[in-house]
Order: C-alpha cells, then structure tokens, then sequence
C-alpha cells in the first residue's frame, strides 16, 4: 500500500504498527508490551486496535485526499472526536498510570501518536480527561519524548518540536 510504518528487521520487512510492535514483543519481549493476564492483554488489544483501525486511519492522507481539502479539519476532527469518545469510556475503565493499569502496554504506543494528530487537527481534548492524563504521564518518559511524531526526521517542518 506504499504506507508507514514498515520495519526491516531480521531478514524481513513487516507493515503495519500493531504486526511490527507484536514481532517486536515475541522476538524481544523486554519491555514488555503486552501483560501476560489475558484479560488485561485482550484490554491492550481491544485499545491498539481501536486506535490503530478506527481512528487512526480516517486521517491517512489517502482518507483525506478523497475528503477533499476544505473538509479535511471537519473530517478528521469528527474521526478523532467520535473514536476518543469511545476511548475515553474504556479507559476510565481500564486506566492505572497507563492504558491498561500500570505497566506501558502496546495500547500506550498507539495512544501518543493519537493525540498527536488530535492536536494537530485542533481537537479540543478538554473532554477526554483520562486520555489527556495519560498521554502527560507517557511524554514525561524519555522512549515517549525521543519517539514523538514531531520529532521524526521526515515531519514536515511546519509539525516539528
């Protein structure tokens, strides 16, 4: 599909942010992404995947391209809004220091670069307290800080730190 994210790793390339993090924690499991309760695991995939597949990507360029480029901040505001709606109830359920209770899961990985593109969209997160929280308590750690959309070497330079 011609998209990012694609890693090259052990003699072959993999797509897509969810299969790479899970090559990544079956080939070199510390840190550990998902818990090994498997219902605090199937809550980490439930959240990646409710990132990763239902908001994230209605804001692929691709999306917004077919959008149209006077609707684009409507559109992806409406996507981002009605996926963190989503979001912000489960969590609440969910929810220790991180995602899923106090341990960065996968689903953390998933949630910065969200809020990244929410804020980029001028989302007003005002309403998603525990979305906010988290995402504040994750950028505090330094792999959050360094990995940062805005910090990318090809951000556009309108979008860097």
């Amino acid at each position: 599909m011609k998209q990012v994210p694609a890693l090259k790793i052990d003699g072959i390339i993999i797509g897509q942010s969810l299969a790479i993090i899970e090559y990544l924690e079956e080939t070199r499991p510390t840190p550990r992404l998902l818990p090994q309760d498997p219902k605090k695991r199937a809550s980490v995939r439930m959240i990646s995947d409710l990132i990763a597949a239902g908001i994230q990507p209605l804001q692929n360029l691709s999306v917004l391209k077919q959008v149209g480029e006077q609707n684009q901040l409507a559109w992806a505001q409406k996507a981002i809004t009605s996926g963190f709606n989503a979001l912000e109830q489960i969590l609440q359920s969910t929810a220790g220091k991180y995602c899923v209770g106090d341990e960065v899961s996968m689903a953390d990985l998933c949630l910065v670069p969200q809020v990244a593109n929410a804020e980029r969209f001028k989302v007003d997160l005002t309403p998603y307290a525990t979305i906010s929280h988290i995402n504040k308590t994750l950028l505090a750690l330094e792999a959050f800080q360094v990995s940062h959309p805005c910090r990318q070497p090809d951000t556009p330079v309108e979008l860097r730190a």
